[in-house]
């Protein structure tokens, strides 16, 4: 072997050579060759320090004479034990989180935000517990995985529905938290899943897929958040969101079928609304075109009616005050709207003894501008009535 062969020393170089009586000459082995290498760190200096240290720790505790320990070293040694027990009390509770300090396993302060102490490990122990981080767990399944035996639920109208949602929640009561819940992340995972089975349980599939969502997730949170409270796990329900809400893989082209044929239906059904609202408002206007005509008329007679009595009155008063008068004037007034617009001539022939001859424009037809220009006399005489008027 290349240590063994005296031919070949090695990198150390050849052993010290013989001084003939079989003992080897002392000195130092170095590589052959090359100048001598840096000191090594264990060389007699490291030794010697070493040595010093060990002395100095001797002397400490046994003194120079070495007759026993010294009861002052032994103190001392106490003490720093003692002060390092002590100093392993302080902690820091960072802005994001409460320290719960517990003395011998029961609870005994809650700590805000900063630097705290408590006495040290067994005595008393503390447990920081983030109050503001926002915790997140996914129901149903992550990205590509899908968990049926959470995801497929049966909803209220006898279908199954594939939903996956998720669930944020943070930490409202840091005591109850620690004392209360041995895993959150399980306890919150089956309440909501829980929660959530109870409410799609009540609701309709159609529902739950399209325009129902806000109040089912709504709905799962308050649940979720009794349910939690009746267990004093001191945990604040944030959101319940549904991530998806699918009918099963095996039925989803049956539900396209029925989905496309609820909204064919929707739209003829909005379709007719619109017919009818045009229909009812067109009715509406002409039933009000007639109640206002109506009225309009209703008003017009009222008046006329009105002023007929008026006039009837003042007449009366008259024919009161001077009947023959009255009665002369009132056949004159008609017999004159009667005949204005004849060609008739009549002439009361009583009393006359010679022919009465009459200009040929009198059989002219008259106008009614004339006609209408012409106006009785307001009062005729009774006596003597005008000519050409026959009784």
């Amino acid at each position: 072997m290349p240590w063994n062969d005296n031919a070949n020393p090695g990198p150390w170089g050849a052993p010290p050579p013989n001084d003939g009586n079989g003992d080897k000459k002392p000195g130092p082995r170095r590589p052959l060759g090359g100048p001598r290498g840096p000191r090594r760190p264990d060389g007699p200096e490291l030794n010697a320090a070493l040595e010093r240290l060990q002395n100095r720790v001797r002397d400490f505790f046994t003194g120079p004479g070495g007759d026993g320990v010294r009861p002052g070293a032994i103190a001392a040694v106490a003490g720093v034990g003692v002060a390092l027990w002590a100093l392993s009390g302080i902690y820091i509770v960072q802005p994001n989180e409460v320290g719960v300090v517990t003395t011998f396993g029961a609870y005994s302060r809650s700590e805000t935000p900063g630097i705290r102490y408590h006495l040290p490990s067994p005595i008393e122990r503390v447990e920081k517990v983030p109050v503001t981080t926002l915790n997140r767990i996914d129901i149903g399944g992550v990205g590509e995985t899908d968990m049926p035996e959470e995801s497929l639920m049966l909803t209220g109208d006898e279908n199954i529905v594939d939903l996956d949602f998720s669930v944020t929640w943070r930490v409202a009561n840091a005591r109850a938290y620690v004392f209360t819940l041995r895993d959150p992340d399980v306890s919150v995972k089956a309440a909501a899943e829980s929660a959530m089975r109870e409410v799609v349980g009540k609701s309709e599939l159609q529902a739950v897929l399209t325009t129902g969502r806000g109040q089912v997730q709504a709905q799962t949170a308050e649940l979720m958040q009794r349910t939690l409270d009746s267990w004093g796990a001191g945990i604040s329900v944030v959101e319940v969101q549904i991530r998806s809400a699918n009918p099963p893989a095996e039925v989803a082209a049956a539900f396209r079928d029925v989905n496309s044929a609820g909204q064919d239906q929707e739209s003829a059904r909005n379709e007719a609304n619109t017919y009818r609202n045009r229909v009812v408002n067109e009715a509406k206007g002409d039933a009000s075109k007639l109640i206002q005509s109506a009225q309009g008329y209703r008003e017009q007679a009222v008046r006329e009616a009105t002023g007929d009595v008026s006039r009837f009155n003042q007449i009366y008063g008259e024919y009161r005050q001077a009947p023959g008068v009255t009665k002369d004037r009132l056949y004159i007034e008609t017999m004159q709207r009667v005949l204005q617009n004849s060609n008739k001539v009549i002439i009361d022939g009583k009393g006359a003894s010679a022919p009465i001859i009459l200009p040929p424009d009198v059989f002219r037809p008259r106008a009614s501008a004339a006609a209408a220009a012409v106006t009785p006399p307001a009062t005729p005489a009774p006596e003597t009535p005008a000519a050409g008027a026959a009784r």
